[in-house]
C-alpha cells in the first residue's frame, strides 16, 4: 500500500483554525454614574431626539429628510418618514433629498438644493458627522441621527444630534432611528421592524444575533424569514452601487413597501430595476475582485487597486477581509480610481484574522498616523475632510489622486523587504526590518481582471 504524501506546508497553514471573533452584541457596554447601561445612545440625546420628532410632526411645517444612500441610511429614512406620518404630519409636507454621486450633505450644491425646499425641520440620517456650518443658511431646526465615529463638536453648527458611536455595541442608524421612534406610536413596530432589520443587516451583516441589548426580532423573522430580509438588503444596496447611481429607485421601492399595513415585500422582490441593478453589480464585482493585492512594506496593509464606474470597492473590501490571513495584516484597502474623475474612492476593512487583536485595530487612527508621517507636513490637510471617515472598523475616503499616490509612497506599497535587510544600532547589534509574512494560499485566485 502506498503511503499518502505528507501535507505541504501551505496545506497545513490553510487548515489552521480561523480566529474566533467575539459576537457583535457582546461588546462591553458603558454605564452612566448611576450604573445604567448607555445604549443605544446617551439618554439625554435620545430624549432630545424624540422631542424633536414629536415637535416636527405637531408643527405641520415643511420637513426634509436627508438619508444616506445605502440600506442602513434609506431604511432609517423610511422609518422616520412613516413615524412622522403616523404622528400626524401630512406626507405632502415631507420632502426627501437624496445626495448626488460623490457629494456630501456639506457640499454647497446640496445645501442649496435643501434650502430651496424652504424647510423648517431637517433630519440628516447616517451621513457621517463632522464639524461644519449649519445644514442650510436659512432659519431651520436640524437633527442629526448617526452612528459613525465622531469627536465632540463634529456636527453641523446649531444642529441637535443623537449618535450611537460611543455606546457599544454600536447601533446602526436604522436601529437607532427605530428605537427612537418605536415608543412614539403603537404602529411603528409593526410597520417598521423589518426596515430596522434590513438596515442593520446592511451594515453589520446577516450573521448578527438579535440578542440583548439588541431588541428581539423573533416575530419579525417569523413573518418574513431571514432569507427574505437579506435578499431585500442586496436589492436595496444594488442601485446606488451602479454607475448611474440610481438611489431613487431603491428609496421609492422601500417607501412603497412600507405603505401597506402590514407591509408586503412581494412588489419589492419583483422590482425589475432592483433586480437588474443587482445583476449588474454582481458582474462588476466578479470582474474586479480578482485583482491581486500589494502590501505595505511592513505587511500591515493589503491594497487592491481597481478601476470601476460602479461602487464595488466596499463589497470587495468586505469580501477579502474575510479571506486574507497573515500574522501582521491589519487593514484591507480597496482603492477605486474609476468611480469619480481625478479622485480615488477607497474602502478599508479589518481582516477577520485581526478582529480579535488586543489592542483593537483602529483603521481611522492607522490612516491618520500614516498621513501625519508625511515629510511635507501637510498631507492630512491636503487629503481633505473626506479622508479616513466612517468607523474604526470600517473606514474609507474620497481623496485626490496625487495625494493618494503620496499616501501609497509613504506605505511603500509593493516593496518587499530583503531577507538580509538590517539596520545598525548604537550598541553594535543589528535589528532586522519587518519581513513580509503574508502566507495566504489564494494567489492562484488572482489573475488578469476581465475586460
Amino acid at each position: 500500500m502506498k503511503r499518502s504524501a505528507p501535507a505541504s506546508k501551505a496545506a497545513r497553514e490553510a487548515k489552521k483554525p480561523r480566529p474566533e471573533v467575539p459576537e457583535y452584541h457582546l461588546a462591553p457596554t458603558v454605564r452612566d454614574p448611576e450604573g445604567n447601561i448607555i445604549w443605544p445612545a446617551p439618554a439625554e440625546q435620545i430624549q432630545t431626539a424624540r422631542s424633536f420628532i414629536k415637535e416636527c410632526a405637531a408643527s405641520k411645517e415643511q420637513t426634509v429628510i436627508v438619508p444616506d444612500k445605502d440600506a442602513d441610511g434609506l431604511s432609517s429614512g423610511a422609518i422616520l418618514f412613516r413615524t412622522l406620518v403616523l404622528l400626524g404630519l401630512d406626507p405632502d409636507k415631507i420632502s426627501v433629498h437624496l445626495l448626488t454621486k460623490g457629494n456630501t450633505v456639506h457640499t454647497e450644491s446640496e445645501r442649496e438644493a435643501i434650502q430651496a425646499i424652504d424647510p423648517s425641520f431637517v433630519f440628516v440620517l447616517d451621513q457621517g458627522s463632522r464639524k461644519a456650518p449649519p445644514v442650510i443658511d436659512t432659519p431651520h431646526r436640524a437633527l442629526v441621527i448617526d452612528h459613525h465615529y465622531a469627536e465632540a463638536g463634529d456636527f453641523p453648527s446649531g444642529a441637535q444630534f443623537v449618535t450611537a458611536c460611543h455606546s457599544p455595541p454600536v447601533a446602526t442608524s436604522s436601529l437607532l432611528t427605530y428605537l427612537l421612534c418605536e415608543p412614539l406610536h403603537h404602529e411603528v413596530k409593526e410597520r417598521c421592524d423589518w426596515l430596522c432589520i434590513v438596515g442593520t443587516h446592511g451594515d453589520l451583516g446577516n450573521t448578527l444575533k438579535w440578542e440583548p441589548p439588541f431588541p428581539s426580532m423573533k416575530d419579525t423573522f417569523k413573518r418574513y424569514t431571514k432569507k427574505l430580509l437579506n435578499d431585500v438588503v442586496s436589492l436595496i444596496n444594488a442601485p446606488r452601487r451602479t454607475a448611474s447611481y440610481d438611489v431613487v429607485s431603491a428609496w421609492d421601492a422601500l417607501l412603497a413597501a412600507s405603505e401597506d399595513n402590514p407591509p408586503s415585500l412581494s412588489k419589492l422582490m419583483s422590482n425589475k430595476r432592483l433586480l437588474s441593478a443587482r445583476a449588474e453589480i454582481n458582474e462588476e464585482v466578479e470582474r474586479c475582485t480578482h485583482t491581486a493585492p500589494k502590501f505595505s512594506y511592513d505587511t500591515r496593509i493589503a491594497v487592491f487597486r481597481i478601476s470601476s464606474k460602479a461602487q464595488v470597492h466596499p463589497v470587495i473590501a468586505t469580501r477579502w477581509a474575510g479571506h486574507l490571513q497573515s500574522k501582521n495584516l491589519e487593514v484591507v484597502m480597496v482603492a477605486n480610481e474609476g468611480y469619480l474623475d481625478d479622485m480615488v474612492n477607497f474602502s478599508c476593512r479589518i481582516p477577520r484574522c485581526a478582529r480579535a487583536r488586543d489592542p483593537p485595530v483602529n483603521i481611522i487612527q492607522t490612516l491618520k498616523e500614516v498621513a501625519a508621517s508625511s515629510k511635507t507636513g501637510n498631507l492630512t490637510e491636503r487629503l481633505g475632510e473626506s479622508f479616513a471617515r466612517g468607523h474604526k472598523e470600517a473606514s474609507g475616503g474620497i481623496v485626490p489622486k496625487e495625494e493618494f499616490e503620496e499616501l501609497m509612497a509613504i506605505l511603500r506599497v509593493g516593496e518587499k523587504p530583503a531577507k538580509s535587510d538590517t539596520t545598525g544600532k548604537e550598541n553594535g547589534k543589528k535589528e532586522a526590518t519587518p519581513k513580509n509574512t503574508q502566507k495566504n494560499t489564494l494567489m492562484n485566485y488572482f489573475g488578469t481582471p476581465r475586460k
